[in-house]
């Protein structure tokens, strides 16, 4: 945990009044984890976007320049770690990377996790012209989030294969030179789980679960020696059932919250980042859990399966399930401090990634 008085952090990404999505699902976490945090918000919404109906602003990249500009005039712009998520449209993109760039440019200590908020799932949430932009401020980056999607945009290689994610990673680490990546999901499908090492894989008697794998990857840095492009560790969780939101800005506050690039790990098998993503994934995890179980003992009329027809016809059918999904951050919060035991999820090393 920071010490006092070092604990610094700006957080750049989207706010909404009900529910914990963006910088509400990131802030409470960071400051229950000893944090000040300065927030700034690229967009101020009613809910997230899948309640299917939300009322709100975005903010322009002048509004943007003005809040950097007021902070950097009295003084205020100090963190020493930095947060940035999703941020709508080039021109608010382009002004929060150059604060950043100016923030790395004064302290190159700073830490700087930035979560390229791009889409999931085949679908992306931005306009095509933020990518480019992504690109450049990549290099900019101690830390990036992305998930299996983002990578494969941010690098234009398809992961269908182990010889394919080998290349998307060496394009972040050798063509971006992002020191540390972290794949926060990907799912698991039959080529993946075939080529993990078996202290890795999932149990054989769950042949049917559904498993989403993180995986880092930390560089060895200028003059290391090593035959390998990069130390790589992974870890399975189990998918819970239903649509949750705002867990990946959940995930990347307490992987920045938990990484202590000099610091020593919890144990002589974890890296920095590893212990980082560690404890990222089981706090996240528990609070998923947590949330799960809440859902599940709602009435009925609030936890109604996804159906599109139904839903379309019926709003108010898919707002009081998605109501019902909202992350219990307060509730969960000794899992965030640590003071709750849950499973504790460790990243592995993966230590023939890089063998033909």
């Amino acid at each position: 945990m920071p010490r006092s008085g070092e604990g610094r952090v700006l957080s750049i990404q989207s706010h909404v009044s009900f529910g914990y999505v963006g910088g509400k699902a990131a802030v409470f976490p960071l400051q229950c984890l000893g944090y000040d945090v300065d927030v700034v918000n690229t967009v101020n919404l009613s809910n997230h976007t899948g309640y299917g109906r939300w009322g709100g602003t975005r903010a322009t990249a002048s509004e943007l320049d003005g809040i950097f500009e007021s902070m950097e005039q009295n003084g205020l712009l100090l963190p020493n770690r930095l947060l940035t998520g999703y941020i709508p449209g080039a021109e608010a993109l382009s002004a929060v990377m150059s604060v950043a760039k100016k923030l790395r440019d004064r302290n190159p200590e700073l830490l700087y996790l930035l979560d390229p908020v791009i889409g999931d799932s085949g679908k992306m949430y931005v306009a095509p012209d933020v990518v480019p932009i992504y690109r450049t401020a990549l290099q900019n980056a101690t830390i990036i989030t992305p998930n299996w999607f983002e990578v494969e945009v941010l690098t234009d290689v398809k992961i269908l294969d182990i010889t394919s994610l080998r290349r998307a990673i060496q394009i972040l680490h050798d063509e971006y030179r992002v020191p540390n990546i972290v794949i926060s999901s990907i799912p698991l499908r039959d080529w993946l789980r075939n080529i993990l090492p078996l202290h890795i894989r999932p149990p054989s008697d769950s042949p049917d679960q559904d498993f989403l794998l993180c995986i880092s990857s930390t560089t060895f840095g200028p003059g290391a020696e090593s035959s390998q492009p990069s130390s790589v560790y992974a870890q399975h969780v189990p998918c819970l059932p239903g649509y949750f939101s705002g867990v990946g800005d959940l995930f990347s506050a307490l992987v920045l919250a938990h990484f202590e690039p000099s610091g020593s790990s919890a144990s002589p098998a974890e890296s920095p980042l590893s212990h980082a993503v560690s404890q990222a994934l089981t706090k996240t995890h528990g609070i998923l859990s947590l949330t799960h179980e809440y859902s599940e003992s709602l009435p009925e009329e609030d936890r109604l399966p996804t159906d599109e027809e139904k839903d379309a016809s019926a709003p108010d059918r898919k707002i009081r399930r998605m109501r019902g999904r909202e992350l219990r951050l307060v509730q969960g919060q000794d899992i965030i401090r640590g003071t709750e035991h849950i499973e504790y999820r460790q990243m592995e090393p993966w230590t023939g990634f890089w063998e033909s």
